[in-house]
């Protein structure tokens, strides 16, 4: 698995806006320079576009299946054993693949026994049509037995995680991956663009990043210092602030970066990412900023985001 890879949310999903064209032209030329770059993580799921994203992949890696490490997720709606099989083995035609290098389990679902969800991915694996298995936005504990009832390695676990979303440093995800040979798979890695250092809080953007807490008008003012910190380094390295935001989450032991891209021109930068050498000192000041920044989330930040978005 390649240290940075990219993440297909964006294609085909009306919540991001970028039409068919961008859907059936620019989204398989995006694939094809990640997999001549070497970025060989293709991350999609069932429901991104109810299935266009997985799709446009499968078009995509056509005749370069030995290229692609392709990763689809299972949306877990009543994921009792045989729905599980029977989703898994439709993500796999609309790949067109014989095999999913890694199924995942997209949410936790706490309604149904983890040792159903399981079973459906043992027979998934038993048959051939997924190699690897993982989770997402699993809590530690939930990763654990989600691997008992498995019996077999759980790989990964896909997580929101990058200088502004710190969670699985501090609920332990970061270091059991870096002690047991297992994956941490970071999605939204620039947080949505908030780490790219082109906000501020008079110029917060719109479209779906407007739901994010991030970006309202106190949490781009709190996040100063490590959007300071991100420019200066950049500046260091004749980088962007979004290069060396990448490039600190790849630093971490185990960790795969998957960054949406809206061109093949912000793919190239994403992958360039990857040669970055932070040096020690670099990383500290980083990850120091980052411990600072105390955005406003959760309950708190719900009335300010209605306010933001409703016309009263």
């Amino acid at each position: 698995m390649s240290a940075i890879g990219l993440g297909t949310w964006q294609f085909g999903s009306m919540e991001w806006g970028y039409g068919k064209e961008y859907l059936e032209k620019d989204a398989i030329d995006i694939v094809h320079r990640a997999l001549d770059l070497g970025i060989n993580v293709l991350d999609t799921a069932e429901i991104y576009g109810f299935g266009k994203s997985e799709r446009a992949v499968g078009r995509a890696i056509d005749g370069r299946r030995d290229d692609a490490f392709i990763a689809t997720k299972v949306f877990p709606v009543l994921p009792i054993a045989p729905v599980v099989e029977q989703r898994g083995r439709a993500s796999a035609r609309r790949l067109r693949v014989e095999t999913i290098d890694l199924y995942q389990i997209h949410q936790p679902n706490a309604l149904v026994p983890l040792s159903q969800q399981m079973e459906g991915m043992r027979r998934l694996q038993q048959a051939g049509v997924v190699r690897h298995v993982g989770v997402s936005n699993f809590s530690l504990d939930r990763w654990r037995a989600a691997e008992a009832e498995f019996g077999s390695p759980v790989i990964s676990n896909q997580v929101q995680y990058s200088l502004a979303v710190r969670a699985p440093d501090r609920k332990g995800l970061m270091q059991h991956a870096a002690d047991n040979e297992r994956i941490v798979i970071a999605y939204s890695p620039l947080a949505q663009g908030f780490l790219a250092a082109k906000y501020d809080a008079t110029n917060a953007p719109g479209g779906v990043r407007a739901a994010n807490s991030l970006f309202l008008p106190e949490n781009l003012e709190r996040g100063h210092e490590l959007i300071t910190a991100l420019r200066e380094v950049a500046k260091t390295h004749d980088a962007t602030p979004a290069q060396i935001a990448l490039a600190w989450v790849i630093r971490r032991k185990n960790v795969v970066a998957i960054p949406g891209a809206s061109s093949v021109a912000q793919l190239e930068k994403n992958a360039a990412a990857a040669d970055i050498e932070l040096t020690d000192d670099e990383d500290a000041r980083l990850t120091t900023a980052s411990d600072n920044f105390n955005p406003i989330s959760g309950p708190r930040a719900l009335p300010k985001l209605l306010r933001k978005r409703l016309p009263f």
